[in-house]
């Protein structure tokens, strides 16, 4: 009988057919072709730390996964003590004063947050101002909130930070929300404060809600400290940031993250949480305030292993005449591709010629064209070792 019933077919619904394509997932799977013909590659092209949880993060968790009141519900906004170790860790780190129950909300890694910020502020057919090239999930928060986004070009030209003057009137009149990130993934560019004094009062003249990506805030070379968007003056009047625990301490897998500032926008967040979320594990959240709270020497000494690898590397680039600037921020670096190439075609040849990945810049918006994306997260002499391997195919 059942043979004469119509085919049963699942129609999704047609949200899921406005999400931006995920462009790295072609990269990934290419990579993954060539080792499993047992080619060794060196993927530079992902932004996986590849250093371990510092020991006594990890002897935190392991201690407090024996405790009974973590087996259960953890609160719906998380553990008090969660909360006010990210206030004194930005207290200490950037002088920035935050109030643990009113301006901090604990997420499940950044992205939660980045991509939560625009359903709680857009309604369909809002604008948001988005930075080109950029972190692609950004496009996927709006996308969700059936929200429109308009393109903030970063150029070499102006530091690879964003020209408001450039913003057409009518777009700065649409706007409801802008996304920021520096130190800034893919360009490794870092911006100054007075570059957020400009932004707070951009933002405060044309209602504009500022997000400020802060995911590689500790990771600042020669010396420098990134600066956050807090640290401008009446930044939490007009904003929030975004802070993860995932590349500060080398604990991506373990999704914790923070946005911080505007205590509305803490409460729209949290309100959306609610209906979705019953927080983190109560012993993740202890073993993430044991990382706030404890000596940063462990950050001090992984901001430093990248800067030596950043040294080797550029080292290695000048001896083969590819001409780039030094990042002064974040775990990436952002190279020019050679003329005749495209970023796609000119990653396509180093993959399939010379066994190295590199993430291609158009992947990160249209004005990523021209440049390849590279992390920093091989050993140095691996490094090395890619350098090698391109410098063979004498395309500079």
């Amino acid at each position: 009988m059942s043979q004469h019933l119509n085919p049963f077919t699942i129609e999704p619904a047609e949200l899921m057919s406005q999400l931006p394509t995920q462009f790295f997932a072609t990269l990934v799977a290419n990579v993954n072709r060539q080792i499993a013909q047992g080619h060794d590659v060196i993927n530079l092209g992902q932004g996986n730390p590849d250093q371990p949880t510092p020991a006594h993060i990890v002897d935190s968790l392991k201690e407090a996964a024996g405790q009974p009141q973590f087996h259960k519900y953890s609160p719906f906004t998380g553990f008090s003590f969660l909360k006010e170790a990210i206030a004194t860790r930005y207290k200490a780190d950037y002088n920035v004063d935050l109030d643990p129950e009113t301006e901090v909300a604990i997420l499940f890694g950044g992205k939660t947050g980045l991509v939560q910020l625009p359903q709680v502020l857009l309604n369909p057919g809002d604008v948001c101002l988005v930075p080109d090239p950029g972190y692609p999930d950004y496009w996927s928060g709006v996308a969700l909130a059936r929200a429109e986004m308009k393109f903030m070009p970063l150029t070499a030209q102006n530091g690879f930070l964003p020209d408001y003057d450039a913003i057409t009137p009518a777009d700065r009149d649409k706007a409801k929300l802008m996304f920021l990130n520096y130190p800034n993934n893919p360009t490794s560019a870092t911006a100054p404060l007075s570059f957020y004094e400009d932004t707070v009062a951009f933002a405060a003249k044309h209602g504009i809600v500022v997000a400020s990506d802060f995911a590689y805030g500790a990771i600042g070379f020669d010396g420098s400290r990134p600066v956050s968007f807090l640290q401008a003056e009446g930044a939490k009047e007009v904003g929030v940031e975004f802070y993860t625990l995932s590349k500060t301490y080398n604990m991506a897998g373990w999704r914790v993250g923070f946005a911080l500032g505007n205590a509305k926008i803490i409460s729209l967040i949290n309100a959306l949480q609610d209906h979705i979320y019953v927080s983190l594990f109560g012993g993740i959240q202890a073993a993430a305030a044991t990382a706030l709270t404890s000596s940063q020497q462990c950050v001090e000494d992984l901001v430093s292993r990248y800067q030596s690898r950043r040294d080797a590397f550029y080292d290695a680039l000048a001896d083969i005449g590819w001409q780039a600037d030094k990042p002064k921020g974040s775990f990436f670096c952002w190279l020019p591709v050679p003329k005749g190439y495209t970023s796609v075609s000119f990653a396509d040849l180093l993959l399939e010629e010379a066994k190295v990945a590199v993430a291609p810049g158009v992947g990160f918006g249209t004005h990523g064209e021209g440049y390849v994306r590279i992390g920093l997260l091989s050993d140095e002499q691996r490094l090395r070792e890619a350098v090698h391997r391109i410098r063979a195919l004498n395309l500079f």
